[in-house]
């Protein structure tokens, strides 16, 4: 089991995504040229989850959009932001946010349904967002003339904001505007 455990923890140390359950499997009954149950490698799992949960280690194993992942723990976030900032100064603008929510709220969606919610041209956001991988086309829609693309969130959107599936994200009548931006408002 020992040789097990480690198999799965280096797999999941090189992976640079989640890795589902059935991936882990798959992997080792190809590796070990032996079937594998699925509760066995959960056990692994498990195992590895609470050897990184103490404080002698910077990073943790973390069950993260449909798999597990390696990611560093939560006291260490500023340290890497710093790092981050240093690597990609460029944050990204307020039209190409609003356009990421719409797309992420919406999706999958066409350039010309974002548009007609905003009310500006979104060129710019969109092809932003996707050098940044943060949405990708997920298609064509071909009930429209011109058969326009349609654009949906990527999975690094999934990773970089923790969220596990699309249900995760908070409901629009749960998000609650900054008090700063009300007209009026006492100082």
């Amino acid at each position: 089991m020992e040789n097990l455990q480690l198999s799965i923890e280096a797999l999941l140390f090189s992976a640079q995504q989640p890795v589902s359950v059935a991936e882990i499997r798959a992997c080792l009954e190809k590796s070990f040229e032996q079937p594998f149950e699925e509760v066995e490698i959960v056990e692994c799992v498990e195992l590895i989850i609470n050897k990184y949960h103490n404080d002698y280690f910077a990073f943790e194993l973390v069950a993260i959009g449909g798999g597990y992942q390696f990611l560093t723990k939560p006291l260490y976030h500023k340290t890497i932001a710093t790092y981050a900032n240093q690597k990609a100064k460029k944050k990204l603008s307020t039209a190409t946010l609003e356009t990421l929510a719409i797309i992420a709220y919406k999706q999958p969606i066409t350039k010309a349904e974002i548009e007609q919610i905003r009310g500006v041209n979104c060129d710019y956001s969109v092809q932003k967002l996707l050098e940044k991988e943060l949405v990708e086309i997920s298609g064509r829609n071909n009930a429209l003339p011109g058969r326009p693309l349609l654009y949906g969130t990527s999975q690094f959107f999934m990773d970089y904001f923790g969220i596990g599936s699309m249900k995760d994200l908070p409901k629009l009548k749960e998000i609650q505007p900054v008090a700063d931006n009300e007209i009026g408002a006492p100082e």
